[in-house]
């Protein structure tokens, strides 16, 4: 008798102990159900409340113009361009003070009387919410911006020493 191979039964049950058996790929039920972002969904709910007035639940101030109503400061701000002058002594900050009102710039103050990193006039650059040290960031982000020629600016104290702080932008 001739040997012509396995025969096709004999093939199946050596295939099947060979490779596990595995299903076509199918998409998962839920994938189906899943709908793309639109651009109003990605959008930040803070404007997107704006555009429609939209003010969100149980809210009874009204959203347009609130910065406005407030004395110019925008209380929604999420990131501020900040400057400051730091100062370990108190004497120091004082005599920074007295130059500011008299009326010299902020940035050439900063320059002059500034004790840390940030000697470029004093500017931190932009920062977020959560990015400054939390007495730093409570008079920051209450500020109004202003310019180095006009500056309006707060005092606060914290770890690091004596900050004299202005904001020159907001978003």
């Amino acid at each position: 008798m001739i040997d012509d191979g396995p025969t096709s039964q004999q093939e199946d049950q050596h295939d099947s102990l060979r490779r596990p058996h595995r299903p076509q790929h199918r998409p998962l039920p839920f994938a189906t159900r899943i709908k793309p972002p639109t651009k109003a969904s990605m959008t930040p709910k803070s404007k997107a409340a704006e555009k429609t007035g939209n003010r969100g639940k149980g809210s009874k101030e009204p959203t347009a113009g609130a910065a406005e109503n407030s004395g110019g400061k925008a209380k929604g701000a999420q990131s501020i361009n900040v400057r400051h002058i730091l100062c370990e002594k108190h004497a120091k900050k004082e005599a920074a003070l007295a130059k500011l009102r008299e009326g010299v710039k902020f940035d050439e103050v900063a320059r002059e009387f500034s004790e840390d990193k940030a000697r470029q006039g004093g500017a931190l650059g932009w920062k977020t919410r959560g990015a400054l040290l939390p007495e730093f960031e409570k008079v920051a982000f209450e500020l109004e911006s202003s310019t180095t020629g006009n500056p309006k600016y707060a005092e606060v104290k914290t770890s690091e020493g004596y900050h004299i702080v202005m904001v020159e932008g907001r978003k």
